[in-house]
């Protein structure tokens, strides 16, 4: 079985022009017994029509039995997420969400990208969830695999109606995003936040916008977010800029300027993760790196190595977020300098988890207290 996409034998439908995503390829996933590709038979016409239909984005709906997913890693600092959709229209090249997808049959490459999945009945399931007997409040975060505020949430509303019930459930909330439809839930979040239940992340990779379009194709410009952090901030939420992942070679040398900009904009606090290729990401980066940055993909992906032991990828609690070795001890240490600089090397205030009660329904035996 192929487990990626190569110059030579086309894992993509050349009936489409494909426009405006990250993947180069749409290898089958590691799970499946057999791969798709494409060969020309040798007649002109069809495969170079300009005339060709797009490659469009599909949204599938799924009803999920449970939304709050639990971890233990000891490197998160959470324990439990709510993810409204699966796949994400952003198509930023280095997610290492896109495996996931394989367990839905589907590609980790343009599929992830194009074969999205909502769960309109999310908010149903997580007042239910969250109605549990024993259940113990904290904090839940949300865009942890793919980004909530991804253009489909305009359609779907998904997050903010899950917003909704955690804001009524009084239950605390950290968000994780680069879409700027985030602006659309300011007076829900600035209420939430002035109850100490809610905070954002604002995730800026670089200030390059021709960089950002080939890297993250459909999410917003740099200084779109810029302004989006602006305005929360304006708003009372409390906001972190996160720039990650920091790609060594390649937006490595930002770290002080991404951080001057947050700083400016009205960011509280920031963080970084360095890049992470776990299965099937590292063959569509490397991909990604020859079509892209031909005269640097060799140096990049020597530093990415050289930060995890000689692999693609090391997934060792600590080591997988930050690397290890001289290079990563660099980048931790410049990070730390500038966030020190700017005021940013702080830890935000913790949320709050005893105003958590659940909303009486109708029909519920009401308490009279005396």
């Amino acid at each position: 079985m192929a487990m990626t996409g190569t110059h030579d034998r086309s894992t993509v439908d050349p009936a489409l022009r494909v426009t405006g995503r990250g993947a180069l390829g749409n290898a089958a996933g590691r799970h499946e017994r057999h791969a798709t590709f494409f060969e020309d038979d040798g007649w002109p016409g069809g495969d170079t029509s300009p005339t060709r239909p797009v490659l469009r984005t599909r949204t599938d709906p799924e009803t999920p039995r449970s939304i709050i997913t639990y971890n233990r890693s000891p490197d998160l600092p959470f324990d439990r997420s709510v993810n409204p959709y699966r796949g994400c229209e952003h198509g930023c090249i280095y997610c290492f969400a896109r495996p996931t997808h394989a367990w839905l049959g589907l590609s980790a490459g343009l599929d992830f990208e194009t074969r999205l999945i909502a769960r309109p009945k999310a908010p149903e399931v997580l007042s239910a969830e969250l109605r549990r007997r024993g259940y113990a409040p904290r904090p839940i975060a949300i865009g942890t695999n793919t980004d909530p505020y991804q253009p489909i949430e305009r359609e779907h509303g998904i997050t903010r109606a899950c917003l909704g019930v955690l804001r009524d459930f009084g239950h605390p909330v950290a968000i994780v995003t680069k879409g700027t439809l985030i602006e659309r839930d300011i007076g829900l979040l600035a209420d939430m936040a002035d109850r100490g239940l809610a905070r954002v992340g604002i995730s800026i990779t670089t200030l390059d916008p021709d960089l950002s379009r080939r890297l993250e194709p459909r999410a917003p410009r740099p200084e779109r977010r810029l302004e989006t952090v602006r305005k929360l901030s304006e708003a009372g939420v409390p906001v972190r800029i996160m720039t990650s992942p920091l790609i060594p070679g390649l937006t490595d040398h930002e770290i002080e300027a991404l951080l001057a900009a947050g700083k400016m904009a009205g960011a509280a606090a920031a963080s970084w993760i360095i890049l992470r290729l776990p299965l099937e990401v590292a063959p569509l980066f490397r991909e990604w790196l020859q079509a892209n940055c031909p005269d640097r993909a060799g140096r990049i992906m020597g530093l990415v190595r050289d930060m995890h032991g000689g692999n693609d990828y090391d997934a060792q609690w600590h080591r997988r977020m930050r690397g290890d070795g001289p290079y990563a001890r660099m980048i931790a240490r410049r990070f730390q300098r500038a966030a020190r600089q700017h005021g940013l090397d702080r830890t935000l205030p913790p949320l709050r988890c005893d105003l958590f009660a659940p909303p009486p329904r109708i029909g519920d035996q009401l308490t009279f207290l005396e």
